[in-house]
């Protein structure tokens, strides 16, 4: 069932006018004028005083969504002023104000019981653990999905800019927090319950019986050009259960598609649960973007390289190997050294810096990129660079040149370039999508031009030779933006097994 966000509002309205007729009568009964509760601002101000509370209560109403955490101490405070002191009644009043309020508020025996009886309520610990417990939980839940949520970098794809084991604040206020797509979950999971959690490890910790369309709150600012986003990966509305690591079109190209049904289990999953990837935003709508033997342009001009940025090399040695401890500790690199041959041809992830240490070491006698050539044939996968099709000779280190989609951009449709926008039509923006006899049908209607719904962005890793990003799964549409990376809280280095203390509170800029 999706409840579309008029729909949504609507109810809104409903419960809070229905849950204000309750209070209404409430405020009658503690000697107010009824209808002072109505006032917008004053009529906050006036409960805040009646369960004298601090000013600040007032000032918190109006944040949006940490509003909902006042107004819930505001209706157990109130109740609390009529008796109304168990966790039952609590919990109604709180979460079906709209029925429960006007119900109890409305009943001849509902009466003020003044400040002093009401103070001898003493809470037994149990409900003090209750209340805590409840209270933390919303509160948190509110704060991680609206506006500041931790982060950890599973794997290298951004390094050395971010290196596996940063644990990372994002803030999702940046460019505007998503109401989330299926509001209805267990606290504290993404798209599934831990492993380790008896009877229910692994399985689906959200429901899609209630979902919401895309919406945000407004925005602090714009993705820009470079910025480290985190972001919902695409590519990942449906998986492999098995292989959740894994693109599921890839799997379906290399394998074939009843196979994969056949030996796996497949799983749909809306854009807030598709999982989080972090990487550099270096293409924005509109942009022209081309990769040349390695070099990112960007409307046919360099694009910036961070100084961390890195790519894998050929080094050929007189035969001594390489200390792979040894170059951690020197900060050569933090990748696995690969041994290509037995005559001393080896595989190196460098940064440019790095690159310059390796030349002086007096064992190595040439070092040099790795670049796949326009039409590199891939030994063991089928089109893995997007837009994976046969008619693109595209490779991770030449592809383009193409325009990132922009919203409200319209472009000529045909054969040629379909591969290029067919997810975005089907997917992304939703459109009944088939080729008959040599045209094209969106919605049931032949179309050779089409207008883009939404703005879409390029993202790409700091660790261009082993980053799975944009370049083998395409564009990322604006209502899977998650947040910006904001800083690296904590650091840890399970290789060498030390807490990497120079990046504690470190800024990601």
């Amino acid at each position: 069932m999706e409840i579309s966000i008029p729909v949504f509002i609507v109810l809104a309205i409903i419960y809070f006018v229905a849950a204000h007729i309750g209070l209404y009568k409430m405020f009658q009964k503690l000697g107010f004028k009824g209808y002072e509760i109505l006032i917008p601002f004053y009529g906050t101000h006036l409960a805040v005083k009646t369960i004298k509370k601090s000013f600040w209560w007032t000032i918190i109403y109006y944040v949006p969504f940490l509003g909902f955490v006042v107004w819930m101490g505001i209706i157990v405070e109130l109740m609390k002023l009529f008796g109304k002191v168990k966790f039952s009644e609590h919990f109604l009043g709180v979460v079906f104000a709209g029925i429960y309020l006007p119900y109890i508020a409305f009943q001849d025996d509902f009466k003020f019981i003044g400040y002093e009886e009401a103070a001898k309520y003493k809470k037994t610990k149990k409900r003090e653990w209750a209340d805590a417990i409840v209270f933390a939980v919303i509160a948190a839940t509110l704060i991680r999905g609206l506006y500041m949520e931790a982060f950890t970098i599973p794997t290298s794809s951004m390094e050395q800019k971010l290196l596996v084991g940063d644990f990372l604040f994002v803030n999702k206020m940046a460019y505007g927090a998503r109401i989330p797509n299926t509001p209805v979950s267990f606290p504290f999971t993404h798209h599934s319950f831990p492993e380790w959690v008896p009877i229910v490890g692994g399985s689906q910790s959200y429901t899609d019986l209630i979902k919401f369309p895309y919406t945000k709150l407004p925005a602090m600012g714009d993705v820009e050009r470079n910025d480290c986003v985190v972001f919902n990966f695409p590519a990942g509305d449906t998986v492999a259960l098995e292989h959740q690591n894994q693109v599921y079109d890839q799997l379906v190209r290399d394998y074939g598609r009843d196979f994969v049904w056949n030996n796996f289990t497949i799983k749909g999953r809306p854009a807030d649960k598709q999982e989080n990837y972090i990487k550099r935003c270096v293409g924005l709508p509109g942009d022209k973007l081309q990769i040349v033997d390695t070099k990112l342009m960007i409307n046919d001009a360099p694009a910036y390289f961070d100084e961390n940025a890195q790519f894998t090399y050929k080094v050929v040695t007189d035969g001594t190997g390489f200390n792979e401890k040894m170059l951690q500790k020197k900060g050569i690199t933090t990748e696995p050294v690969q041994k290509i041959s037995d005559y001393g041809e080896y595989e190196l992830t460098l940064t440019d810096e790095a690159v310059e240490k390796v030349k002086q070491f007096s064992y190595v006698k040439s070092i040099e990129r790795n670049i796949e050539p326009l039409g590199y044939v891939y030994k063991f996968q089928n089109q893995p660079v997007f837009p994976n099709d046969t008619a693109y000779n595209w490779t991770r280190d030449n592809f383009g040149p193409m325009v990132i989609p922009a919203k409200g951009m319209t472009v000529e449709l045909n054969l040629n370039n379909l591969p290029l926008y067919k997810r975005i039509i089907h997917n992304y923006e939703k459109h009944e999508l088939k080729v008959t006899d040599g045209k094209i049908y969106i919605d049931g209607v032949e179309a050779t031009s089409y207008t883009f719904a939404m703005d879409y962005y390029w993202m790409m890793g700091d660790n261009r030779h082993n980053s799975l990003d944009s370049r083998y799964w395409g564009f990322v549409p604006e209502d899977h933006i998650v947040g910006k990376a904001v800083f690296v809280w904590l650091s840890y280095d399970a290789q060498l097994g030390r807490i990497r203390w120079e990046r504690l509170f470190s800024l990601v800029h």
